[in-house]
Parts: C-alpha cells; structure tokens; sequence
C-alpha cells in the first residue's frame, strides 16, 4: 500500500472541516496509508513587508523539509502550478505510482504561498485554479481530488 503525506501549514479550526477532512481519509484508506501534518504558520504583522514574508516562508519552508521522505513524489500546490483535469491527474498519480514511489506528498503552503526552495525540489507544481481558495477547504478540496484519481484509476462510477 502506498503512503500519502499532506504537509499543511495550519489547522483546520471548523468542526465540519475536520469531518470533511476525516471523511476522505477514511476513504483514502483503501489506498494508501495517509497522514495529515499540519504545521504553525509564522506569524507575520497585519501588513507584512517582503523581507518579513521572505524570511516566514523561508522557516516554513525548513519546517517542511523537515517532513520529507526521499524518495517521495512531491507535489508543490501552487497558483502558478499546471492545471489537470481530474482524468490527467489520476493518470500522473498512477503512472508514478507503478513506477515505484511509494510515497506521494503534497504540500499546502500559508496564505503567502511557499518558499522558492519547496517549489524547486517539487516533481509537479499543482494548481486547481486561478481562483484563491480558503486554505481549510482547499485542503478537503485536495483530498476529494486524490480519492476521485484513486477511483478514476480502477474504474469506478464514482467519477461519473
């Protein structure tokens, strides 16, 4: 069984979320083996200027290296990330994964995004949107995304 990591920057605060979230890693697990780690942001002033932004991103970032396997596949989300269709993104998934990784991580960074230095060491920058989401839900948004690539690639009508 393979193993999903979701490195996150935050904590989901609202009940319903953690129900959403607890929800699809139930699902999840006829897949893969996951773990949520959530990590404390940096917290930064009401208005921020770029070096105090560089500077969080970049503790945010050694907290998150911190975390990672080698070996992993690691999915950097991103606006400026390639967008897939959910069939593309499964076929991706599935092609890694019968090629040998075993473990596939995806990293959500704070509301400035992540450091350069995660981005670089990403084997995919993922997008869903132009769109900025809330980052509690884009994390169940992320999860209902793995769960349909899973069921996309064993054929399941869950997609339809």
């Amino acid at each position: 069984m393979i193993k999903l990591k979701l490195i996150t920057l935050g904590k989901l605060k609202e009940k319903y979320l953690r129900e959403a979230a607890d929800e699809y890693v139930k699902r999840l697990s006829a897949y893969a083996k996951t773990e949520i780690i959530e990590l404390e942001p940096v917290k930064l002033p009401e208005s921020p200027s770029d070096a105090e932004v560089e500077r969080a991103l970049s503790t945010e970032a050694e907290m998150i290296k911190k975390k990672l396997t080698d070996g992993a596949l690691i999915t950097a989300m991103c606006i400026e990330g390639r967008q897939f269709s959910s069939e593309e993104f499964s076929k991706k998934l599935t092609t890694y994964i019968n090629g040998g990784r075993g473990e596939l991580v995806f990293i959500i960074g704070s509301s400035f995004g992540l450091h350069e230095s995660i981005k670089a060491l990403a084997d995919i920058k993922l997008s869903f949107s132009a769109m900025t989401f809330p980052h509690q839900l884009f994390r169940i948004m992320l999860l209902e995304q793995v769960y349909r690539s899973f069921k996309i690639a064993e054929g399941s009508r869950y997609h339809k």
